[in-house]
């Protein structure tokens, strides 16, 4: 049984599989294209990235709002009742936990405080719609960034979030219904 280690592009993380390549990443959720076999990757200066004034600004931005949408998945994971709901936006938590540690990295800080929210719905409903406008606003900024980078680093994870989001927006479509 052949073992590989993967390792994604956008988050970094390393991922060991008796199978063939992930289709996502199992940490950030970036596509297939985005993984990498351990031994043909060279992460050397992945995170050594020189930003401008506007691709600063646009990565605080987006750190800002991978913390907003974690900390607003963590409550609507406590506070939803059903099951299916827990799973989805716990999930959700830890993807976006993810991008912020990728924003994080990019920006060259210690730490992300990520404080406490409480103000998300007891019903599943609302906070299906909340997510949805959340993912919305996440996937229009991280586009316009994306076509504003001037770095190509940063340009990659704005595009590679944009897609990551684009299926957290189907996932609130698809129970929306």
């Amino acid at each position: 049984m052949a073992v590989t280690v993967w390792v994604c592009k956008i988050c970094g993380e390393a991922y060991i599989s008796t199978t063939e390549k992930p289709h996502r990443c199992p940490f950030c959720g970036a596509y297939e294209k985005h993984l990498i076999d351990s031994k043909e990757y060279d992460d050397t200066g992945a995170w050594d990235v020189e930003l401008n004034e506007k691709d600063k600004a646009n990565a605080e931005k987006a750190l800002e709002v991978e913390v907003s949408n974690n900390i607003f998945y963590k409550c609507a994971s406590n506070k939803t009742p059903e099951l299916d709901g827990q799973k989805l936006f716990k999930i959700l938590a830890k993807v976006e936990a993810e991008h912020a540690s990728v924003w994080k990295k990019i920006l060259k800080l210690d730490k992300v405080e990520f404080p406490k929210y409480d103000k998300c719905a007891p019903e599943y409903t609302p906070n299906l719609e909340e997510s949805h406008s959340r993912e919305d606003r996440a996937i229009k900024f991280y586009g316009q960034a994306a076509a504003e980078a001037q770095n190509s680093r940063v340009k990659e994870i704005f595009q590679a979030f944009v897609e990551v989001e684009t299926d957290h927006l189907h996932l609130s479509e698809e129970r929306l219904k």
